[in-house]
């Protein structure tokens, strides 16, 4: 029975991280490993910079792309013999970004995103599966394209279960198998990518396929906590969380989990566990079904860069289903998700990611049939089973511009 392990950008940074990697993931030589690793840390920023520098015409994207080259080519030159294969074959993969960026772009942004974006992850499993190899841990890597079937929705791609699932029994057959997160594959063979961030849901989805034992996911923390450590210093560490909570907090942010692992591993009742590849003997913690949260504790998610923007009939007129269907159209449109909606009368708000490619384009939109007004540079905080006296700690100093309060949850806008 397979295990599956995924390991994020920061685990394989640089050439001592992929050292420890390696030596983790050899103890469990006895095991059936599939191994899903992110790009290395920052690359998808990198890249990132690349696709902006082409769709945009203001600076030569070749520039951005070398130093991505130089990046890599540096740690494999510590890794490996200069004789290796593994050298041609980055090369290769610098090659098929360099064919796209010879042609004048004649496709949206987010096409190209993910045509781009997504070879960071094929660099990162070439060099781990080669460099496992090396280091003794026998392993087939795995174009990931070949196994999960989505459709062509870029950047955000829906996957199409039935024929995944079928093409991730037929391919994942070996000891080990190495392959990347984030990244699928339409019926045409054109790359799409998961959504950022969306290795964890990659990892749950060949994880729901063959019905492992356990996915577990590698990360620079002791496992999930209340609070983002970086923000909070008194974050709390769950030992163990239910899957109904552990799905609430991903749809409200929490950055450990990206909002769609979860489900897939409830429906077929796989434990996920989340631990840290600096203290891998800790336990970590541990996600599954008919479990208590301990502790208990509140939990704090703040998403940045926030859009707040307020949707009105130019009439006045009372907002009724016709205006919503309007403005939901759109959003699916553009791809947007909302993370907090609020209606009135006569208006209607929703504060979403400010995602400058989709954003000024779904206003642009929105104006054609409502007067829209907006405010950004905003932040989300929510607050799973709050008392009030941390809503008093966490919004001390902030300038509320909008508050929702349920039974068990509050969020605000500041």
């Amino acid at each position: 029975m397979f295990t599956v392990f995924k390991f994020g950008g920061s685990s394989i940074k640089d050439v001592k991280s992929i050292k420890h990697i390696t030596n983790l993931i050899k103890k469990y030589d006895d095991c059936q490993l599939v191994v899903i690793f992110s790009a290395m840390d920052k690359v998808t920023n990198m890249l990132e910079s690349v696709v902006e520098s082409y769709i945009s015409d203001k600076s030569d994207p070749i520039k951005y792309l070398e130093k991505v080259r130089i990046f890599h080519n540096n740690i494999i030159e510590d890794l490996f013999e200069k004789e290796a294969s593994v050298f041609d074959e980055i090369n290769n993969l610098f090659v098929e970004i360099e064919w796209i960026l010879e042609e004048v772009p004649c496709h949206s942004y987010a096409y190209y995103y993910d045509q781009i974006v997504s070879i960071g992850e094929l660099l990162s499993t070439k060099i781990m599966s080669a460099y496992l190899k090396d280091s003794g841990f026998k392993n087939n890597w795995i174009d990931v394209r070949d196994i999960i079937r989505t459709d062509n929705t870029y950047r955000n791609a829906r996957v199409n279960w039935d024929i995944t699932s079928e093409l991730v029994t037929r391919h994942i057959t070996h000891q080990h198998s190495i392959t990347q997160g984030f990244i699928g594959c339409t019926s045409e063979n054109i790359t799409t990518t998961l959504g950022r961030e969306g290795s964890d849901f990659s990892a749950a989805i060949i994880s729901s396929c063959l019905n492992v034992k356990e996915l577990v996911i590698w990360k620079d923390v002791p496992g999930m906590m209340n609070a983002d450590p970086k923000i909070f210093n008194k974050a709390t560490l769950f030992s163990r969380i239910s899957f109904d909570e552990a799905i609430e907090l991903a749809f409200f942010g929490a950055k450990v989990i990206h909002p769609r692992t979860i489900q897939p591993l409830k429906k077929n009742d796989i434990p996920l566990k989340i631990k840290s590849f600096f203290s891998p003997d800790d336990e970590g913690t541990l996600i599954a079904d008919g479990i208590d949260t301990f502790p208990k504790a509140p939990s704090y998610i703040v998403k940045d860069q926030q859009i707040l923007i307020s949707i009105c009939d130019k009439n006045l007129s009372f907002i009724v289903e016709d205006h919503m269907s309007k403005i939901f159209s759109l959003l699916a449109l553009y791809s947007v998700s909302v993370n907090l909606m609020q209606n009135s009368a006569i208006s209607f708000s929703i504060c979403i990611d400010n995602d400058k490619h989709k954003i000024e384009k779904l206003i642009n939109d929105l104006q054609k049939y409502f007067r829209v007004t907006y405010n950004d540079n905003l932040s989300l905080y929510t607050v799973r089973h709050y008392t009030d006296k941390d809503l008093k700690e966490l919004l001390k100093g902030k300038i509320v511009v909008l508050e929702q309060k349920s039974r068990n949850t509050i969020q605000v806008i500041a």
